[in-house]
């Protein structure tokens, strides 16, 4: 009959706990509902018509970039630049880069969060098992029991099942979750930015390898040929044709020229420190592999996505996008805070004298309670932290709208660079070319004997530095084009990451 009974209890206390759960779950959510806000209605960048082409010259990376509007990018945008040594560094960055690792870490920490989380709509139970030793007073008016005078001694064991449960009536829980599980999605962007982040600088900095080899090549040969003027120019001095001022002025153009090698060879060693460290590796663990401007493909064919798509795709403007909905959740978990609290608890168990009787007709025990909670006075402390939490909204939303005009800012910055890389290259590579032609003529009219030795070294120094000139033109070009697919996303969208989706 007693544990017909207890069978009974149990019973009603599950249907009680399922239905305040269900209750709970069907209750309206207080505090606003999260909508995303509307794409920005701009038609382009401000930048001319965004479909078009840039300028064409001659020579290695002259050629017309064409500009697509709504063209998608490939997951591995850096294969366009057709170098399999750049594709391999690539991939290798994105496996040993510490960065990337520390926010895929993150990004796990997060889920696991949000699983933290969403056990709060359960009931908690906890059971628990005590063991006591006493003894009962003997020398009193009234004994415990009659059988203490012989053995004041005895034992208590108790075995325990509590359960607590806190209904989410005003959905103070269910806020809380939602913003958490934005705070997951906002740190799978922080992931997702750090991956395009670091494919384009691994891109970029190759690019500065390049152009740094190919302007100290130039300018180790310009300095050659300013030591030949020098000796000729001497030569001179002493034959008297030449002047004292002469050979001052072209010791001097010599000194001026060795003075810019060394911060180029500083700026290269830099740059493969960097390309070590984007690599995930120390300096002295720099990457076999080097690079020439020669190496690389200038991509043709460059995707510009509308302003209403580069907010899916940037992201930046994503991980934006879910801070202020975790605000916005936020501000209903304040308003919860506010309204009253309800909680359930209940416990059973059994106690004995003896461990072997637990659990045996007449040693059970239990009850239920329901209570209310509501504060009353708290020195305003809950209506601060709405109103903080307010504030904390208007800042998350001023920030998604900086977030939105800083990356149109970038692809627009970016499509005016490309424009005016293509116009540079093309009148630096028509320097250059003027300057190779002069050079020619001057060696032709040298050998003739028209010209004097001074005459050719000065053409052919003109041609150098025009060269150092048209490899920083084509480099420009080279980088602004990796840029440009960062500032569109990266095409993060097209990965085969199941981290990214």
């Amino acid at each position: 009959m007693v544990v017909t009974r207890a069978k009974r209890c149990l019973v009603s206390r599950r249907r009680l706990a399922a239905a305040a759960l269900s209750a709970s779950l069907a209750a309206c959510a207080v505090g606003p509902n999260f909508h995303r806000p509307a794409a920005p209605r701009a038609a382009d960048y401000g930048t001319g018509p965004s479909q078009g082409s840039t300028a064409a010259s001659a020579g290695p990376g002259g050629e017309a970039q064409v500009f697509t509007t709504g063209g998608d990018i490939p997951a591995e945008w850096w294969t366009l630049f057709q170098s399999e040594k750049l594709s391999a560094l690539v991939r290798q960055a994105l496996k040993g880069n510490p960065n990337l690792e520390a926010a895929q870490a993150a990004l796990r920490q997060a889920h696991e969060l949000y699983k933290a989380r969403r056990t709060s709509f359960l009931p908690l139970v906890q059971g628990s098992f005590d063991a006591q030793r006493a003894r009962n007073p003997v020398d009193t008016l009234a004994n415990p029991t009659t059988s203490a005078q012989i053995n004041p001694y005895y034992n208590l064991f108790t075995a325990q099942l509590d359960l607590t449960y806190m209904p989410d009536v005003f959905g103070g829980m269910r806020r809380s979750l939602e913003a958490t599980r934005a705070g997951v999605q906002a740190t799978r962007f922080q992931l997702i930015a750090t991956y395009v982040t670091l494919s384009s600088n691994v891109v970029v900095t190759a690019v500065a390898e390049g152009s740094l080899r190919g302007q100290i090549s130039a300018t180790e040969r310009l300095l050659e040929m300013q030591r030949q003027l020098t000796e000729t120019v001497r030569r001179q001095r002493a034959l008297g044709t030449a002047s004292e001022l002469d050979l001052l002025a072209q010791q001097a153009a010599e000194a001026q020229t060795a003075a810019t090698l060394p911060p180029l060879q500083k700026q290269l060693g830099q740059t493969r420190d960097a390309l070590s460290a984007l690599l995930g590796g120390l300096p002295s663990q720099e990457p076999p592999e080097t690079f020439q401007l020669e190496d690389l493909t200038l991509p043709t064919e460059l995707p510009v996505s509308l302003p209403s798509k580069l907010i899916e795709q940037r992201p930046d403007v994503r991980q934006a996008e879910e801070n202020l909905h975790a605000a916005s959740a936020q501000v209903g978990v304040t308003l919860a805070d506010m309204l009253p609290q309800f909680t359930i608890s209940a416990d059973t168990g059994s106690a004995s004298l003896e461990i072997n009787k637990l659990f045996t007709p007449y040693t059970g025990f239990w009850s239920i309670g329901a209570s209310l909670t509501q504060t009353l006075f708290d020195a305003g402390a809950l209506i601060y932290r709405h109103r903080a939490a307010d504030a904390a909204l208007d800042q998350a939303a001023a920030e998604y709208r900086a977030a939105v005009i800083l990356a149109c800012q970038n692809v627009a910055d970016t499509l005016r660079a490309l424009q005016a890389d293509a116009d540079a290259l093309k009148a630096t590579a028509g320097a250059d070319a003027a300057a190779q032609a002069a050079f020619e003529l001057a060696r032709q009219q040298q050998q003739l004997g028209t010209i004097s030795q001074v005459a050719l070294l000065n053409a052919e120094q003109t041609y150098r530095q025009a060269e150092i000139a048209l490899v920083q033109a084509r480099a420009n070009r080279y980088a602004d084009t990796a840029g440009l697919f960062q500032a569109l996303g990266g095409g993060w969208w097209n990965s085969s990451e199941a981290s990214f989706r």
